[in-house]
């Protein structure tokens, strides 16, 4: 139950916790992000994040870096502290040995292993437990949304990327779509690439464009996983995704009408391949990310095309929508749309953002709409 005791100052060191935590975006997977302050007479006395899996946790991190005794002193943590062995000892025991005598929470952690948990056991050992609600709860629940979905689901985040002109279309009728968006909105999917598990495109895409889908900036932690919906297999083994494949993975969903002389070229070219089943494209959708969480992905960024739109909106499984509009008219009966598939008939059945945020890239516009929140 949220706390009612939590000062501005609290959810001050909040914020500088879930700021901490931000910066590890794209290492961490498929852990949470996390950071941690630690106050003692209204001094800030350590500070950590969980800075890669495997790594030591924020709590431990914060606790290493204090300047003095962090006996008595608060804790300001993100996500709930982990009272269960994984790859690093649990939280709760630092804490306790460490004297902490308050520790106050932004977010709660969904997972079954952990859900509760920590502060329950930190709350046997006499210490005061609060867990806020409220802005910085919030903000604190959307650093993590991958990792609750998957918690929650078993399935990744989906977050859909596309640009679009002023009338919607995301190429011309002969296809072109070289470049709808700006340089600098370019630059910034990438980013997205980087902090993703994995990339996905559809077959289409993947043979008339032969992209990379790899992230090109500066200081890449790991490359995102590579993923192509290709129903009979046919992804070229002359493509630079199979090229590429022993260097960055490639995974290739299909359906049960792929011929298996194709299948097994694309895994001795080094790609894994995913049979799913379903009555439509959209049952297929769901068992592959059904998959594709079995396999740690948490967060997916999709990037094409208007047809794999439509089977994932279909599917209701697109978590967030990222859409740069371009200062352009394109026109064209025949131009391409974002989205295709049947769509519904009433502007009411419409799937209707919970919120959204604009921001201007250059001579951009870059519309974020969060579709749903876990």
């Amino acid at each position: 139950m949220a706390s009612t005791t939590v000062t501005e100052r609290d959810t001050r060191h909040l914020q500088r916790a879930i700021e901490l935590a931000a910066t590890a975006r794209g290492r961490v997977s498929p852990n949470p992000l996390v950071g941690a302050v630690i106050v003692k007479s209204g001094r800030v006395i350590g500070e950590g994040l969980h800075d890669r899996a495997g790594e030591p946790h924020a709590e431990r991190a914060a606790l290493e870096s204090c300047d003095e005794d962090p006996a008595g002193a608060t804790l300001y943590v993100s996500l709930e502290p982990c009272a269960h062995h994984g790859r690093t000892p649990p939280c709760t025991e630092a804490i306790v040995a460490a004297g902490i005598s308050r520790v106050v929470v932004a977010s709660d952690d969904p997972t079954p292993k952990a859900s509760g948990r920590g502060p329950g056991v930190l709350r046997d050992e006499g210490i005061e437990v609060e867990l806020v609600d409220g802005a910085v709860a919030e903000s604190a629940r959307l650093l993590n949304q991958p990792f609750r979905k998957h918690a929650r689901t078993g399935r990744p985040l989906v977050i859909f990327k596309s640009a679009m002109t002023l009338d919607g279309k995301v190429a011309t009728r002969t296809g072109d779509s070289r470049w709808i968006s700006g340089e600098s909105s370019r630059a910034r999917a990438h980013r997205w690439r980087a902090e993703s598990d994995a990339v996905a495109v559809g077959i289409h895409t993947a043979t008339t464009d032969d992209p990379r889908l790899t992230a090109r900036i500066e200081g890449v932690p790991a490359q995102p996983g590579r993923v192509v919906f290709d129903s009979e297999g046919s992804l070229p083994l002359s493509s630079k995704l199979v090229a590429s494949a022993a260097e960055v993975p490639v995974t290739v969903i299909c359906s049960r009408a792929a011929k298996r002389t194709a299948t097994e070229a694309l895994r001795n070219a080094g790609v894994e391949v995913v049979v799913c089943t379903g009555h439509n494209e959209a049952a297929r959708v769901r068992c592959a990310l059904d998959e594709l969480g079995a396999r740690d992905v948490q967060s997916l960024l999709l990037e094409g095309g208007p047809h794999l739109a439509g089977v994932f909106l279909e599917a209701g499984e697109i978590d967030e929508a990222r859409i740069f509009v371009a200062p352009m008219l394109a026109g064209g009966r025949d131009a391409k749309a974002a989205v295709r598939g049947e769509g519904v008939e009433r502007i009411h059945d419409a799937t209707r953002a919970l919120k959204t945020e604009v921001e201007c890239i250059d001579e951009d516009v870059l519309i974020t709409a969060r579709l749903k929140e876990w």
